[in-house]
């Protein structure tokens, strides 16, 4: 009997009786599993090359499962059985071990299976599993989960970033009816699996959709739909969060394609085949767009991954600080709300060409964690995410001027500084804070958006907290204000006494011109 470890994936591997001219097109096979307590769930096999066909879940249950492949018309790969045994996780890693990620009843945070909170911190390494090799993906890994980032995001086939990976392959082919490479794939499942070996949750973009080239745009539905089912197939008995669609804009003529393609995988009761896990499913957005509400209201649809950009201009602030990410998270179903893209340490940004420093992503990332209820925010640097190993130019992105390489950017502040954010919001119960502008008695920010305040507070108001980007004086309505006040250093990650303004109860001046976050705890 072969054996598995809970929470770990499980895979069965198949010998079909011929070679097929279009596996993705000409065979359908699929493996029935059945839990030891007689739930079964279905899953697709997915083509390995040759005659090689495998299948992965993700065992969420102790004891002995059963399994049967079904595919009428190849003996090889219909009627095949057998059973293993699961077995305890008994390690530390909370990817297996606290179980499936999910959201919380609230609706506007994430949980693992056993109750704890999570609070999201991902890096963007578009093409770090697509150009990586195995030494460096698992220096940056390792460096990643010792700062407690939660998830890596990355793009899973060529985009108009890689064109190929580094030893030329692709990951389809196009065509009436597209081709895979297992090669790219079996490359990658090294990537995924490091991945969660480091702690870490696998964000996977499915089907980068922001130019007419990336996949998402490029391939029909029915393409794109295969394509899609090949790569959830693949990476289903893996701890992942399903990134459907990258960069892409999903609203008007674009909804019933993305509608059509998110109810074939994971939409329950209409042909669907979410694991048995659940892994979530979000779009990330193009920048500075928001969902159409026809897709937002879709139950495979689990929380909303904006994108705030790489914008200074006080109109693209405003943006982040009044539009949709402040406003539109009270609206329809409850879901969390991310901020999957703001400022990337060290890009230019789109106006004036200025390079963001490392208090301006600080400053994105506490405006994001406390303008929407708090569930997390995902970080970026420019020299990252192109994952050059020597200076050079992105491909497709030329107008970004040389990048240094990846190594260089992992010494950048502004990681480890957004990390000391999550940190210290790991010390407080952050899932029960909500943005709370009220309590800001003035507004430095009314005219200027780079003093805007933002203030965030639980419903009891036993803990709030109030973010300025620069110095001055915070000011609270006296009466909303619980009692003990500190300063949260953002840049050093320390703490020290918040004194008010001996004049002016409820005002806090700050300790310099900085920014600072003040913390009042009942």
């Amino acid at each position: 009997m072969d054996q598995a470890t809970c929470w770990t994936a499980m895979e069965v591997e198949l010998r079909a009786e011929r070679e097929y001219a279009r596996p993705l097109w000409d065979v359908d096979p699929r493996v029935a599993f059945v839990a030891p307590s007689g739930r079964e769930t279905t899953v697709d096999a997915f083509w390995d090359g040759g005659r090689t066909w495998r299948a992965r879940i993700c065992a969420d249950e102790v004891g002995e499962w059963t399994w049967t492949s079904r595919c009428p018309g190849d003996r090889g790969l219909d009627g095949q059985r057998e059973t293993f045994s699961c077995e305890p996780y008994e390690g530390a890693t909370p990817v297996h071990a606290r179980g499936a990620l999910r959201v919380a009843s609230d609706g506007r945070h994430f949980e693992w299976a056993d109750g704890t909170p999570m609070l999201w911190l991902a890096d963007t390494a578009w093409n770090g599993a697509i150009r990586s090799d195995e030494d460096g993906w698992l220096r940056y890994l390792r460096h990643r989960a010792e700062q407690a980032f939660t998830a890596v995001q990355f793009v899973t086939t060529q985009w108009r970033a890689a064109s190929a990976d580094a030893e030329g392959h692709t990951a389809y082919l196009g065509g009436d009816q597209i081709g895979v490479e297992p090669a790219w794939f079996q490359r990658m499942d090294g990537r995924v699996d490091a991945i969660n070996a480091a702690g870490l949750i696998a964000a996977p973009v499915v089907l980068w959709a922001c130019t007419d080239d990336d996949p998402g745009r490029a391939l029909s539905v029915e393409n794109a739909t295969r394509l899609a089912r090949y790569i959830v197939s693949r990476w289903q008995g893996h701890r992942v969060v399903w990134i459907l669609a990258g960069d892409g804009n999903y609203r008007g003529e674009n909804v019933e394609r993305w509608r059509r393609i998110g109810r074939s995988l994971f939409a329950a009761g209409s042909g669907g085949r979410r694991s048995p896990c659940r892994h979530l499913v979000c779009m990330h957005l193009g920048g500075q767009s928001w969902l159409a509400d026809e897709l937002r209201e879709e139950s495979w649809l689990d929380f909303i991954g904006y994108q705030s950009g790489h914008g200074s201009s006080e109109e693209h602030l405003r943006w982040l600080l009044g539009g949709p990410p402040a406003t539109e998270w009270a609206r329809g179903r409850a879901v969390p709300v991310l901020n999957m893209e703001p400022n990337y340490e060290q890009h230019p940004s789109y106006h004036g060409g200025a390079r963001f420093t490392a208090h301006q992503v600080r400053r994105a990332a506490w405006w994001s964690l406390l303008l929407t209820p708090t569930a997390g925010v995902t970080y970026g640097h420019n020299w990252i995410w192109p994952w050059a190993d020597v200076p050079e130019l992105p491909e497709g992105h030329e107008g970004l001027g040389i990048v240094q390489t990846w190594r260089d950017g992992l010494k950048a502040p502004g990681a480890a500084q957004v990390a000391r954010a999550c940190d210290f919001l790991r010390e407080l119960d952050w899932w029960r804070l909500r943005p709370a502008q009220e309590l800001l008695a003035e507004q430095p920010g009314q005219g200027d958006a780079e003093r805007f305040l933002v203030a965030a507070a639980t419903p009891e108001r036993d803990l709030a907290l109030a973010y300025t980007p620069v110095g001055g004086t915070v000011a609270l309505r006296a009466q909303s204000v619980p009692g003990t006040a500190r300063w949260f250093d953002p840049r050093r990650g320390v703490l020290a006494e918040a004194q008010p303004a001996a004049d002016r109860p409820g005002a806090y001046p700050t300790p310099t011109d900085e920014d600072w976050v003040l913390v009042l705890e009942r």
